[in-house]
């Protein structure tokens, strides 16, 4: 961890210049509390029946060992991964080059169904799609696939709800329904590029070229991804693996935390150089404390520390992920107090991506206005701190930063439809 000497002057100095401060607050929810009183926090996932195991979920070693059980050569591991992580398919009817008999027994065996689509949305003209997938216990998560130029990004769900609490943020407020599996994380990937593959985000022949998937993932759909850590790493060893996975670049991946400290440093050490993304959302403790109850265990300049020890180790500049929300956090002030907190760690290791709040069922709190946000901009860039204001995409159907969760429409949705 980086030593460095805590920012004080400019949190004492700027109380007095009258600026309005609302006071975080809920409306039309209650906040999860602990015993005394604080907001309740779940690092555990509650106990429910575990998905059937799925050739993701395994190692290249333990796959081979697996086809050998259900009776058939270990070569069959490889045929049965480049069906699914290159073809992705499950589907055994299309898998003729596998034995027909022992063929469906294989397949069941090994890729099992994990998600049932349920419903999907679209927006920007097509460009951004919503998933809305049943897991095997009914659990249901969100992600969202969207097109840029030159990309094509999947924001991924690590957990059905998320145990982190944060009151401006529509799945912290469902709280946690348990983890997600390795697998179950990999499969939204490959229903996505499936999706893509049959012209279901525009004909690849048109709009890009044939043979395109998803190049960038980011797991900043449902749930704290550090607080599923083993199966979230496992997930992004399968989509690095050029030889037995997907085969994606580390650095199109981008794992966000709300600042689980101990997690983010045995990140550090996984040599898997994926972008590393810090949802801050405040700079002083005071507010964050409320805005992001983890705080309560991992103050701001620890996370920090930990997010600099980051760079220092892989030489990946950090994203600071920041929220601005109308008269809570959009001061100029703060936008000083941040860009203090990160020159006091050196330069160059870190870019701010600020974002405007998107609105959340029951929220009283809305995004900054335009002037506001642009001059929070124009303070950290003056100050020496690549900042971007971070377009959003899908708001018009719930698809946006904050804004997943399942809500009782998408629960009556899901009863309608049986599971794979």
């Amino acid at each position: 961890m980086t030593e460095t000497t805590p920012v004080r002057s400019t949190l004492s100095a700027v109380r007095t210049t009258g600026s309005r401060q609302v006071r975080p607050a809920t409306e039309g929810w209650s906040q999860q509390k602990d015993e005394s009183g604080r907001p309740l926090l779940q690092f555990a996932s509650p106990k429910r029946g575990k998905p059937p195991v799925h050739l993701a979920d395994l190692t290249p070693e333990q796959r081979v060992e697996k086809v050998k059980e259900l009776g058939m050569p270990g070569f069959r591991a490889k045929q049965l991964e480049k069906h699914y992580f290159t073809h992705f398919t499950s589907d055994a009817a299309e898998m003729t080059d596998l034995p027909a008999a022992g063929r469906d027994e294989l397949v069941a065996g090994l890729l099992p169904p994990l998600l049932t689509e349920v419903r999907r949305l679209e927006t920007d003209r097509g460009d951004t799609i919503k998933f809305l997938w049943k897991l095997h216990d009914g659990a249901l998560v969100e992600s969202v696939l969207m097109r840029y130029t030159g990309r094509i990004t999947l924001c991924v769900s690590s957990q059905a709800g998320c145990g982190m609490n944060c009151p401006f943020c529509a799945t912290g407020q469902a709280g946690l329904t348990r983890n997600m599996s390795a697998a179950e994380i990999i499969e939204q990937v490959v229903r996505a590029n499936r999706l893509i593959a049959d012209g279901g985000l525009g004909d690849p022949r048109k709009v890009g070229h044939e043979g395109e998937r998803v190049t960038n993932i980011v797991f900043m759909g449902m749930g704290e991804p550090l607080a599923n850590y083993a199966r979230v790493m496992q997930a992004v060893r399968v989509m690095v693996d050029k030889q037995h996975g997907i085969g994606m670049s580390a650095r199109g991946i981008t794992v966000s935390t709300v600042g689980l400290v101990p997690a983010i440093q045995k990140l550090t050490k996984e040599d898997i150089p994926v972008t590393f993304a810090l949802s801050l959302h405040a700079p002083d403790d005071q507010l964050r404390d409320e805005l992001i109850p983890v705080n309560s265990r991992w103050k701001v300049d620890e996370a920090l520390d930990a997010a600099k020890a980051y760079f220092d180790e892989t030489g990946r500049r950090v994203s600071i992920e920041y929220a601005l929300i109308k008269d809570m956090n959009d001061h100029a002030w703060r936008a000083d107090l941040l860009a203090e907190k990160l020159n006091a760690r050196g330069r160059g290791w870190v870019h701010v991506n600020p974002i405007p709040l998107n609105p959340t069922p029951g929220s009283i709190w809305t995004s900054s206005e335009p002037e506001v946000q642009d001059e929070f901009v124009r303070r950290l860039n003056e100050a020496g701190i690549p900042t971007t204001l971070r377009d959003t995409r899908g708001k018009e159907i719930d698809g946006a930063c904050g804004q997943l969760v399942a809500t009782e429409d998408d629960q009556r949705a899901a009863d309608t439809v049986p599971v794979d």
